[in-house]
């Protein structure tokens, strides 16, 4: 493939020996001086869409993925939709196909070094793959209009399109042959494999389509779990301060205690120890351990030692610190590959009002109990 990126006369044309130069940048003087650009698709041929990038992850690219796995910019990091390329891709090149979610497009393109490919982004508002599957913005008609709005078949002299198997419940591969006559192959799921997949002439093995949400695949996501949780939590400790101010309630460093380890049990230990804690529903696995430690607590601080005003209040963590566990807990499901969307949907129809009724009297019987106890 002869490279022309740098020159504006026909003798990139007239040289060229493949039909596609290398050049993906609008050089009009190359073409106006070709005598037959149909048949010599130098560097003009409706290549300016494409962007090139880079295979290897710079500092900011470190930065940024390290602050939205901490809910830093969470909602808004992502790349520009529209068609790249790494290497020097000719119209044999595969076309690989993504999510403009960052996180997403830098695991595509950092296992690429040494190939030459395209990728065509697509407008998921900045979300990932599976979970804008899932909501219908990486999807049939999003696809379709991408391979229009970016020229791609200007590009490209095959017709297939590898997308992510994560991406499959939002894609309809029948209607895209039909549409644009492009056919679609699903390509592993972790896109460390995107280089053998390739190799084998896009043939995955049974290793390549297996889902695995291990231990580690838990653990990077729980960071954006706790961060989430933080800013309630600050409003519920500066609401406890002011209504010990009161004089009627007292709140004290046991119950902020036993409220942050509550709210740990739903965002971190349920994540880490989803497979071996009883039960299918997320928030069935945050009550159980938030009620081990809401049995632990009020036991150790003696609450039901001797009837009285401290009855209800250990009654009240009873309710109230298994509902924290297990709302948080539920957060959790966009998170996994163990449910579906109609799984998350029905558990918290199902869910959400007992977790909201175990609240509200958690509340009152701790209200009535800290009442009583102040006035003694």
């Amino acid at each position: 493939m002869i490279d022309c990126c740098n020159e504006k006369n026909s003798t990139c044309c007239d040289s060229a020996n493949e039909n596609t130069c290398g050049c993906y940048q609008d050089e009009t003087a190359c073409c106006e001086s070709a005598e037959d650009t149909s048949e010599k698709s130098c560097c003009c041929m409706s290549k300016p869409s494409a962007v090139e990038t880079s295979t290897k992850l710079t500092y900011k690219d470190h930065l940024g993925s390290f602050q939205v796995r901490m809910g830093i910019n969470r909602m808004n990091y992502k790349v520009k939709h529209g068609l790249y390329y790494v290497g020097r891709p000719d119209d044999k090149a595969p076309v690989l196909v993504t999510a403009n979610y960052k996180l997403s497009f830098d695991a595509l393109r950092k296992e690429l070094s040494g190939i030459s490919a395209w990728i065509l982004v697509l407008d998921t508002k900045g979300i990932n793959v599976w979970c804008a599957a899932g909501k219908g913005t990486f999807g049939t008609e999003e696809l379709l209009h991408q391979i229009q709005n970016t020229g791609l078949s200007d590009l490209v002299s095959h017709r297939t399109l590898v997308l992510p198997q994560l991406g499959a419940s939002g894609v309809s591969a029948h209607e895209i042959r039909k549409r644009s006559g492009y056919r679609v192959v699903y390509g592993p799921v972790r896109a460390q494999d995107i280089s053998a997949f390739l190799d084998r002439g896009m043939q995955a093995t049974e290793e390549m389509r297996r889902v695995r949400f291990r231990l580690g695949d838990r653990a990077v996501l729980t960071p954006v779990e706790v961060t989430t949780a933080v800013k309630p939590s600050l409003l519920l400790f500066g609401i406890l301060f002011l209504l010990n101010l009161t004089g009627l309630f007292q709140f004290t460093g046991a119950d902020v205690i036993a409220y942050t380890v509550a709210v740990l049990s739903g965002c971190v230990l349920v994540p880490l120890f989803l497979p071996w804690i009883p039960g299918r529903a997320f928030s069935l696995k945050g009550c159980l351990l938030g009620l081990l430690w809401s049995v632990f607590f009020v036991t150790s601080n003696g609450y039901f030692d001797h009837m009285g005003a401290s009855v209800f209040i250990g009654i009240g963590y009873l309710m109230i610190l298994p509902s924290v566990s297990a709302y948080y807990a539920m957060n959790f499901t966009g998170c996994s590959t163990f449910t579906s969307p109609s799984g998350v949907m029905k558990e918290m129809k199902r869910s959400i009002p007992f977790i909201a009724v175990a609240l509200v009297l958690g509340i009152i019987l701790l209200s009535v109990g800290s009442i009583i106890t102040a006035s003694i």
